[in-house]
């Protein structure tokens, strides 16, 4: 399966709601949905009442699209949920807020979580003190994230953060944008995610 390359303002409006997949963008006037808020396609403004596997499916698929994943990966991150102790909903939350594109945006260095896995796949990013231009890499408590030297010059990562200086980092991430340092402090919880996820659904959808 091929990853999602069409217009990402379809995305939001298809699960209806705003998935801030293109930055700052979303916050303005111009976020598709807010111009159109109803589904694509022909039929969109029109649709039936969706059945309860319905309801799991969008739900699954709004959570993959907030994360930019595909069907194996996501599948993959809820077996692994499962295996940890605890709710398996809440682990997989917790798994998927760990990603490293994920912390990179959630720091403000990338101002979506398709711009922050592209700067991570460009190597501008170090975790205790080792290279990582891998996306998918889970950060654990304990880990120090850095922005490269010669990164710290980029006009892109410089505007990012400047737009985002208004905005808090999670609690469970300790960030020194001074320094462009960044300590992970605690496994994230449902909490500290501020993204409307009924992810029981999720697992309801996976446990038939």
């Amino acid at each position: 399966m091929a990853r999602y390359t069409g217009a990402v303002c379809r995305l939001c409006r298809r699960e209806g709601e705003k998935l801030f997949l293109k930055g700052d963008r979303c916050y303005t006037q111009k976020c598709g949905i807010s111009r159109r808020a109803y589904p694509p396609g022909q039929h969109g403004q029109g649709r039936k009442k969706a059945s309860e596997h319905g309801i799991q499916t969008r739900e699954k698929q709004k959570v993959k699209r907030y994360y930019g994943l595909l069907e194996s990966q996501f599948r993959g991150y809820f077996d692994m949920a499962k295996k940890r102790k605890g709710q398996a909903g809440e682990n997989l939350l917790a798994i998927l807020e760990s990603r490293l594109d994920n912390v990179v945006y959630r720091l403000g260095f990338g101002a979506s979580r398709a711009e922050a896995r592209q700067m991570v796949r460009h190597g501008h990013f170090t975790v205790d003190g080792h290279k990582v231009d891998i996306p998918s890499f889970l950060v654990k408590p304990g880990m120090i994230l850095v922005v490269k030297e010669k990164s710290r010059q980029s006009d892109k990562i410089k505007g990012n953060m400047e737009a985002a200086a208004s905005r808090t980092a999670p609690k469970w991430l300790e960030l020194d944008a001074a320094n462009h340092t960044a300590k992970v402090v605690a496994v994230p919880t449902k909490a500290d995610i501020d993204l409307p996820i009924a992810e029981h659904l999720i697992v309801e959808l996976y446990s038939k």
